[in-house]
């Protein structure tokens, strides 16, 4: 079987982007009970009449962001194939998990008993409208692609924080025209192949990138007997992965196209380059571009805490800001704990 290039190896996850409907709520839960930093509060370059918001370590760092589009209204998330179905964060240590279990419990968050990922303990939970999340003992040290750093100012004690993501997991009712695209072109390898408890066809395959382990890995559970998702609130809209350089993004797109797959120009969104594909399972893909990054625009202290837009929609902040509803995400708010009103000396 025939894999990518080495010269262009995917080298990890760069972001995760889902669907909300409530940005105020969203907020609220991301950064003040998860502890993630708001690191950029712009609009989706599509349609700037939405919210994009960017949940990630302290310094913004590729890999470690979550994202949100903010539809007022949206209908909720329905499971099935062709879709992104968990979303796992990594954290580092017994001790980080422990903590987690203790705060989801004293929160009421919707949690599950521990398992186990590929050898790391997992804690599955969900958020407000639904979407399945994880968090994963990393390894600390001894993970290959390193984690990012926890934002300091967070809820979280930063030993506890969370430092980016470790895993993807996406369902696929297609699993021949999947696995061809991740393994034939994309160079992913799959590590482990066991049978699933939800049918008798289901599969549940780990497949790696890049260095593997926690941000380099991938599971594929192939569910012939479900219908197909429709995204909504609770949803995931993409997943991205990871090239270092412009160099090697122009140089994807170039073997994306050549090996027919129908991949999009690249599109410069300012904090990285971006290109999308549907893979034949039915999730939309996207190749990001480590750089620049989120302090491109704002000073590292400040992220987040207005909204951002990039040079090419500039000229039309003012009409943007009318069409986007008001959103306080100043230090006041990310970084009071959770649950607690906001005090105006916060500010202080």
């Amino acid at each position: 079987m025939m894999t990518a290039q080495p010269a262009l190896e995917l080298t990890g996850i760069h972001h995760v982007s889902a669907m909300t409907s409530d940005a105020k709520a969203n907020l609220d839960f991301y950064t003040r009970l998860l502890g993630m930093r708001l690191v950029k509060k712009t609009v989706n370059q599509d349609d700037i009449s939405v919210y994009h918001l960017f949940y990630a370590d302290g310094n913004g760092e590729a890999g470690t962001d979550l994202t949100f589009f903010n539809f007022p209204g949206l209908s909720k998330n329905i499971e099935g194939a062709g879709e992104v179905n968990e979303v796992v964060l990594r954290v580092t240590g017994k001790e980080a998990i422990d903590y987690w279990q203790e705060r989801f419990a004293q929160f009421n968050i919707e949690h599950e008993p521990l398992t186990e990922l590929a050898g790391h303990t997992l804690l599955r939970f969900r958020d407000p409208e639904g979407q399945r999340l994880a968090l994963m003992d990393d390894g600390g040290d001894a993970a290959a692609i390193p984690g990012g750093t926890p934002w300091d100012l967070a809820t979280v004690p930063v030993e506890f924080g969370i430092k980016g993501l470790g895993a993807i997991s996406i369902t696929t009712a297609r699993p021949t025209q999947t696995l061809s695209l991740l393994m034939d072109i994309m160079g992913f390898r799959i590590v482990d192949d066991q049978q699933g408890p939800e049918h008798p066809d289901h599969r549940i395959m780990l497949l790696e990138t890049g260095k593997g382990g926690p941000n380099g890995m991938m599971i594929v559970h192939v569910r012939t007997d479900l219908p197909f998702a429709r995204t909504g609130r609770g949803g995931v809209h993409h997943v991205a992965f990871r090239v270092p350089t412009y160099e090697a993004h122009e140089a994807w797109n170039e073997y994306l196209r050549s090996k027919g797959v129908r991949v999009t120009e690249q599109i410069d969104r300012f904090y990285f380059k971006a290109m999308y594909f549907r893979e034949p399972g039915g999730v939309l893909y996207e190749i990001s571009s480590d750089g620049p990054g989120f302090a491109t625009d704002e000073p590292l202290e400040s992220l987040g805490e207005k909204l951002a837009l990039p040079p090419f929609l500039e000229p039309r902040r003012e009409q943007i800001e009318a069409y986007v509803a008001p959103l306080d995400s100043s230090r006041a708010v990310t970084t009071t704990e959770y649950g607690q009103p906001v005090k105006e000396e916060a500010n202080a």
